[in-house]
């Protein structure tokens, strides 16, 4: 091959490969560009996800520490109580602010008086049955667990708050515990979803990143509700 055709050839591999080392370059450089970007905007749809999730273990939570006086640091305890548990829900009939109402209820009460408390607003409950509606009264009655809470959502699944989502299938953390503050026992808890687990399957290098930018905030490096440390209204980090 002479050097008229090696310089023919130089010039083709010139115009092909050039080209080609640009839109790589261009690439790699958007890439790298773009990487961060999309692990928030991934980021935050999937802390949206945990967030919720987190919101329903803080209701029912409070909803357990209603009957059982202390949160439970057992997942298969907070998911039994829901499927198979009950809760007061006081019942308010009449308003207080209706005379004739309460003259007549007070007019029933005083010829009753050896009935008190429950009893009376049992009495009062089954005259109201029957017909007599100008009472006033409040009784308690026990409604499942599972026919209150998020019974207006469809799809709702219990057994999924026992999971960190996108982690395919790690375990929520949860503690709970019983603390005295100011010389008062007070019940605790607190659920986390590390992202080392909400963040399973995203760049590795830019999770650890975010982790020690959480540690150098002194902030969990995480989603987390509630705290066994310090009372704080079982309010989430995101809050």
């Amino acid at each position: 091959m002479n050097t008229k055709q090696n310089t023919v050839l130089m010039r083709l591999l010139t115009w092909l490969v050039l080209p080609l080392a640009i839109i790589a370059v261009a690439y790699l450089l958007v890439d790298s560009i773009m990487q961060p970007v999309n692990f928030q905007k991934e980021q935050r749809v999937r802390e949206q996800v945990g967030i919720a999730r987190l919101k329903d273990v803080r209701e029912l939570q409070d909803a357990y520490k209603s009957v059982n006086g202390k949160y439970t640091d057992d997942m298969d305890s907070l998911l039994l109580f829901y499927k198979t548990g009950s809760i007061v829900v006081k019942r308010q009939v009449g308003s207080k602010d209706d005379s004739l109402a309460m003259a007549h209820t007070k007019a029933i009460k005083s010829r009753m008086p050896w009935l008190r408390g429950t009893q009376m607003n049992e009495y009062l409950a089954s005259l109201y049955e029957k017909g007599d509606k100008n009472l006033v009264f409040s009784v308690d009655t026990k409604i499942p667990v599972r026919d209150t809470l998020f019974a207006h959502r469809t799809d709702f699944c219990i057994d999924s708050l026992a999971t960190i989502p996108f982690s395919g299938g790690m375990p929520l953390e949860m503690d709970a515990v019983v603390k005295t503050v100011s010389g008062v026992k007070v019940p605790l808890f607190e659920a986390r979803m590390p992202y080392r687990a909400l963040l399973k399957g995203l760049d590795n290098q830019l999770r650890i990143n975010l982790d020690s930018e959480c540690k150098n905030k002194n902030r969990y490096e995480g989603l987390q509700v509630g705290s066994v440390t310090a009372p704080n209204n079982n309010a989430g980090n995101w809050e």
